[in-house]
């Protein structure tokens, strides 16, 4: 994983493209519906990895659903016509892959599954007829892949092997900087190398080698050489500055000499050729002194053999990331954040003007270009998970978007779900805030409801438009909920970004106050039934806020932050830590000054502290710590830990615990009553 922050579970243009077909019911028909229910997340599916086939024909996708019962999960190959109609699943059920691609010449759907103690192969199944066929025979299992252009060979991402292990398992020795990850463990040097397999012969070749992660191949469209991201500095564990390197496909890492292209001393990574073969595109970020996660990353164009690249976005105050060439080479596709929602933009190579043909009340999570320039986006709206869409048309042709999957339309026509409502508003120092507010079902605008300020993770990121099933949820039990972009978040440019930079839980804790002054002026909240919580750093934040005021009668702190020196060389983030903190041992006194627990004193909220027991994003002693303090204060608190988990609770059992104890806490302090209070659980009192 290369995003750098702390993350929880996770439009205005050319086009306002209006809202995606059957997901809006007459005020008639939702009386009919039911409300959201918990086991209602175990039976949503979820839509992801679309690609188009070279033809222009079909789409590949996949689908995910999860097994409450025995606690697993499940994804299934499915392919659909382009031009729409029915889907064919493609793999059975019982069986789950990922990564699935298509042969450059057609004839094959290829994904990774895992084929038992080898890990993940890559399997290809042929078109004209015949079982899925394991293509791969990596001993210990591969990461990813990639088809040379003429369907002969494949770039494999694999891992170096671990030592053989005579015996009982020995100490863990470490010798590097960034020593442990979350869901990884402590880490080694066994590092991701590029290996060029061939298809008819099954050999294989390693093309490179080193202390160095590699990742991302891309190969050139005559196939001749593979552009790759890799941090090949003297310590790549100190900084974030990846860059893209070249290497030929045929020759092994013992005879290369692997051609550097970019140079900038920030991040570079996501490279995608243009049709000549003769430029890349690509991500990148010009500031390396700011902290890697809070940068606007730009849309580069080089030119191989040059220095200086084209910043075809450097003045769009905003992220964008995802490129994609057309057919053509005259424009990129990228996702871009702006207010809350996530575009599909279109840059001219020549220029870099930009327009929007997706925009609107989504989010774009993902897009692909098919060989005629079709493009197939993956969208979410407030009341629709996402599903794919079709954009026929060429970037600046005035067409809107066809639905083409439609995999949880028979559940979600049962159930009345909120549409979010965005609201505008002032911080204290004048800075327009956003929020977006769910309302229960049946709002009565005459009466005010118990309301929930639910706050984002990733202090850098930002609340958009897509489906959001935890607020759904708190709506559907007669919650009005307020999501905050508060100063700090996302969409918003650098500057409203580094609102809090080296002074988290100042500004951002002024403006949760301000959403909530603001909805209850809008007569919606009831001022003596106020909740609060998150995740990560929405966590972090509800532990601020409440250290802050003593408004809130009810708080759920999920994997949040509080004595922040305590996780210096125990989560991964030290780089970031170094660069705006500064060293612990050199900046004591800012360490200390957004630290929570240091004001753990003035909170009177009654608080669930909640996370993974291997959490190593942000370790469960930040939670263990305030409950501690707390207990030992006498206020109204508890922990609860999930055993084996880590910063996301994936365990379907675990998941489905932890919705019922946010119900539960806030129905028994902020609504007063305790009916959703879940079961206690294995060694808890009743």
């Amino acid at each position: 994983m290369r995003t750098h922050s702390f993350i929880s579970l996770a439009l205005f243009g050319v086009l306002m493209v209006g809202s995606a077909a059957g997901t809006r019911a007459s005020a008639q028909e939702a009386d009919t519906l039911r409300g959201l229910q918990v086991d209602d997340y175990f039976a949503l599916k979820s839509v992801g990895g679309a690609r188009i086939s070279p033809d222009g024909a079909w789409v590949a996708y996949t689908v995910g659903t999860k097994d409450l019962e025995n606690d697993r999960s499940e994804t299934r190959l499915w392919m659909i016509p382009t031009a729409g109609g029915e889907s064919k699943p493609m793999t059975a059920e019982g069986s789950s892959i990922r990564s699935p691609g298509w042969s450059p010449d057609g004839k094959y759907l290829t994904f990774l599954a895992s084929a038992g103690d080898q890990g993940s192969q890559v399997f290809a199944l042929d078109l004209r007829g015949g079982e899925r066929v394991q293509i791969t025979n990596v001993a210990h299992g591969l990461e990813g892949y990639e088809w040379s252009p003429d369907a002969k060979r494949i770039v494999l991402v694999i891992r170096d092997p671990e030592p053989s292990q005579v015996g009982p398992p020995g100490p863990w020795v470490i010798d590097r900087l960034q020593f442990k990850d979350d869901y990884v463990g402590y880490l080694n040097r066994q590092r991701a190398h590029l290996h060029v397999f061939d298809v008819e012969t099954k050999a294989s070749v390693q093309i490179t080698s080193g202390d160095y992660e590699d990742y991302d191949p891309a190969w050139s469209p005559d196939g001749s050489v593979i552009a790759f991201v890799s941090n090949r500095t003297d310590e790549p564990d100190a900084n974030y500055n990846s860059d893209i390197w070249l290497v030929k496909p045929g020759v092994s890492y013992e005879e290369q000499n692997p051609v550097r292209v970019t140079s900038n001393p920030g991040s570079d990574d996501g490279p995608v050729w243009h049709p000549d073969g003769e430029r890349l595109a690509y991500i990148t970020t010009i500031r390396p002194e700011i902290a890697q996660a809070y940068l606007q990353t730009k849309l580069a164009v080089i030119r191989v053999g040059e220095d200086e690249p084209v910043l075809l976005t450097e003045a769009l105050d905003r992220k964008v990331y995802e490129p994609r060439f057309t057919p053509d080479g005259q424009h990129i596709y990228v996702l871009l954040e702006d207010w809350g929602q996530v575009h599909l933009a279109v840059v001219s190579v020549d220029g870099g003007s930009l327009s929007r043909p997706i925009a609107g009340r989504r989010a774009v999570q993902t897009a692909t270009v098919g060989p005629d320039g079709t493009v197939v986006a993956l969208v979410s709206e407030p009341r629709l998970p996402a599903e794919l869409f079709v954009l026929d048309a060429e970037p600046s042709a005035n067409a809107g978007l066809r639905r083409l999957t439609h995999v949880n339309d028979e559940l979600l026509k049962t159930i009345a779900l909120a549409d979010a409502e965005e609201e505008r508003f002032p911080a204290v120092d004048g800075t327009e805030l956003q929020a977006f507010v769910y309302k229960p079902r049946s709002f009565d605008p005459n009466v005010r409801y118990p309301t929930l300020l639910w706050l984002h993770g990733g202090q850098e990121s930002q609340y958009d438009y897509g489906f959001n099933f935890r607020v759904q949820l708190f709506a559907a039990n007669g919650y009005v909920v307020v999501m905050p972009n508060v100063r700090g978040s996302g969409g918003r440019g650098l500057d409203f970004t580094l609102s809090n930079w080296r002074a988290w839980g100042t500004h951002d804790s002024e403006d949760v106050i301000a959403a909530t002054d603001h909805v209850v002026e809008l007569g919606y909240a009831d001022p003596d039934r106020l909740g609060i919580g998150g995740w990560s750093y929405g966590g972090t934040l509800t532990n601020d806020v409440i250290t802050r005021t003593d408004r809130f009668a009810g708080a759920v702190s999920g994997a949040g932050n509080a004595l922040w020196i305590t996780n210096y060389g125990h989560d991964r983030y030290q780089d970031w830590y170094d660069t705006e903190l500064g060293p612990p041992w050199e900046s004591r006194e800012v360490w200390e000054s957004v630290s929570p627990f240091n004001r753990v004193q003035n909170i009177t909220t009654p608080t669930l502290f909640i996370g993974g027991e291997k959490d190593w994003n942000v370790p469960i002693i930040n939670s263990e710590q305030m409950y501690q303090a707390m207990k030992q204060l006498g206020r109204e608190t508890s922990l609860v830990v999930y055993p084996d988990a880590h910063h996301g609770i994936r365990r379907h059992s675990y998941q489905k615990d932890l919705l019922e104890r946010f119900l539960g806490w806030f129905d028994k302090y902020v609504k007063g009553s305790v009916s959703s209070s879940p079961p206690p659980g294995p060694g808890e009192s009743s």
